[in-house]
Parts: structure tokens; sequence; C-alpha cells
């Protein structure tokens, strides 16, 4: 049996824009991503803190700094709102007993402040 754990998460991310006319997805800066140990086109959770939006969709390759909600979902944010994203793995009970996950500490800039990493 597996059960769906966090595994990452980006956390307080500024919300840069909004794209209703894009088919779908978050753009998100690659060093937040990477730094959250998450992948291009990984289903994500996104969580917005100003309005209680929560929603899936997936992630694909923004600009430096950028958070950008795309399509449908762009009408569940708006430029500045603080947004969560998490991604989620399937582990055994055993191994979900001690698992960590990494979360990432961001700033106004959407620029890593801290990576709080499993076993650090």
């Amino acid at each position: 049996m597996f059960i769906e754990v966090l595994k990452s998460k980006i956390h307080r991310a500024v919300v840069t824009e909004t794209r209703l006319d894009y088919e779908g997805s978050i753009s998100v800066d690659p060093e937040l991503y990477r730094a959250a140990g998450m992948f291009p086109h990984e289903k994500v959770d996104v969580f917005n803190l100003n309005n209680g939006a929560r929603f899936t969709t997936y992630l694909i390759d923004g600009r430096p700094g950028e958070i950008c909600i795309n399509g449908a979902a762009a009408r569940l944010a708006q430029p500045g709102d603080l947004v969560i994203i998490v991604s989620y793995a399937h582990l055994t009970p055993e191994e979900a007993s001690s698992w960590q996950p990494t979360v990432v500490l961001v700033d106004d800039r959407n620029t890593v402040k801290e990576v709080l990493k499993p076993g650090s």
C-alpha cells in the first residue's frame, strides 16, 4: 500500500501575472521549483492565501521571479496574491513514518530565501 504525502512546497510566493487566454498550467521560475525538487509538467496544487482558492494544475518554465497563473485558474488569483505551491509523493507507510518534505521559503520578489530539506 502507498499513501500520498507532501513532497515539497514553495511557500508564500507572490503571483506576478495571470493569463486567462493561455491553455492552462502555472509558470514558475525554474530556480524555485528546482530548489523544491519539482519537475516541469509535474502535477501541483496551488493554495491562494488571499482568497482561499485551491486548484490543481501542472508546472511549466517561467521567467526569473515569475509566478503566473494560466488558463481558467487565472480567475482564481490576481497579481500580488500569496500562494503556496505543493507537490506530493507516494510512499509506503514505513517510508512515510520518517519522511520530511522540502520547503522553499521565498521573499517578496520570489527569490529563494531558504530551503529546508529533509534531514537538515
